[in-house]
């Protein structure tokens, strides 16, 4: 790493503990305005978060759709793009996945499950590349379309589990067929965390590997920093950023595969419980770096795991990690102004010392 990249990332990790810092003081004062005292409720978050190792568990289950949905905003963000619609290609995935699924009933293992993950990231791959292909051929601006496709996806998919795609047998709760249980994804071994994580991770790495250091990566990286100098040295710009899109989307699809082959094992109104908003918190965490989002993923899979034990400690609303999370975002968004505005933190400075 250079000198100036080590002090750009100096610079992201200072800006965001700070930040995080700022919104831990902010809830502090939103829990005691509430009667109780920050520091037992900071120890509570800690508690449900990463004490022992249910929380652990809890935490890195939750974490693992988190690292997906949150490369459906970065990837795009790197050509330029703010696409907010992971909520909706997660669940297009998952519908996707539970049709792919019901077709594979006499299907080995790996095949199905292959089929399955394939189905899904495709699906929720598409979902989004039609967002950019709205943005580059008619103007569409692509913030909008996503979440307006969230939205869309969410409504389908009720349509489907109450009416063509109902499980009539299953009378407590609205659902879908079931994938077969010979498809189900266990945990991995030595803790009772889903392969979901695994496969979070390993695509973050590679996603990593690809925007930063391939001349893919660089181009798109070209286009993003300024789509005019990328279009006089000929970049194909239409073709990076449905590549991008179809990238993030896939990624967010098969978080959704994920989520019905190895936790509900069917289509449900679980698939849209903000998993494809929170990750636009982890994007912007991250600063779009895909290496990033596993440890900001981990952090944001904490504070969600410790909502229930906030609630039955202090009695505190089932939202107050929502709350959480929306100070940090809103801190994070403020935060970027301080980005090279810090004079420690100038390659210049330190040439002169």
């Amino acid at each position: 790493m250079t000198s100036t990249g080590f002090l750009s990332s100096a610079e992201a990790v200072t800006i965001n503990v700070t930040a995080f810092l700022i919104t831990l003081a902010l809830f502090g004062v939103y829990v005691a305005a509430l009667g109780h005292n920050p520091w037992d409720v900071y120890y509570v978050l800690y508690l449900g978060s990463f004490a022992r190792q249910i929380s652990v568990e809890s935490t890195l289950t939750n974490a693992a759709p988190l690292m997906l949905t949150a490369l459906c905003t970065a990837i795009p963000a790197r050509a330029g793009l703010l696409v907010i619609g992971g909520e909706g290609a997660l669940v297009v995935g998952g519908v996707a996945t539970v049709l792919a699924g019901v077709m594979l009933v006499d299907a080995p293992f790996l095949l199905g499950v292959a089929a399955m993950g394939a189905a899904g990231a495709l699906a929720g791959g598409l979902w989004i590349a039609f967002a950019g292909v709205l943005r580059q051929y008619r103007g569409v601006n692509e913030t909008i379309s996503s979440l307006l496709l969230n939205y869309i996806a969410i409504a389908v998919m009720y349509h489907l589990i109450t009416g063509p795609m109902r499980d009539w047998d299953r009378v407590l709760k609205t659902s879908s067929w079931s994938i077969p249980d010979t498809l189900r994804v266990a945990e991995l071994p030595f803790i009772d965390v889903h392969w979901g994580l695994a496969a979070g991770v390993v695509t973050c790495l590679l996603l990593y590997i690809l925007m930063r250091h391939t001349t893919l990566g660089f181009s798109v990286d070209v286009l993003g920093g300024n789509p005019r100098a990328a279009q006089m040295v000929g970049l194909p710009i239409n073709r990076m950023v449905l590549l991008c899109c179809f990238l993030g989307g896939a990624a967010a699809g098969l978080a959704g595969s994920f989520e019905v082959m190895a936790v509900h094992g069917f289509a449900s109104e679980s698939l849209a419980v903000g998993f494809g908003y929170a990750g636009i918190l982890v994007a912007f965490l991250s600063r779009q770096n895909p290496a990033a989002i596993i440890v900001l993923a981990i952090l944001l899979g904490g504070i969600t795991a410790s909502g229930g034990l906030l609630q039955r400690r202090f009695d505190l609303p089932d939202a107050t990690t929502q709350v959480l999370q929306g100070l940090l975002f809103m801190v994070v968004l403020a935060s970027n102004a301080a980005y090279g505005r810090l004079s420690v933190f100038q390659p210049a400075r330190w040439r002169t010392v």
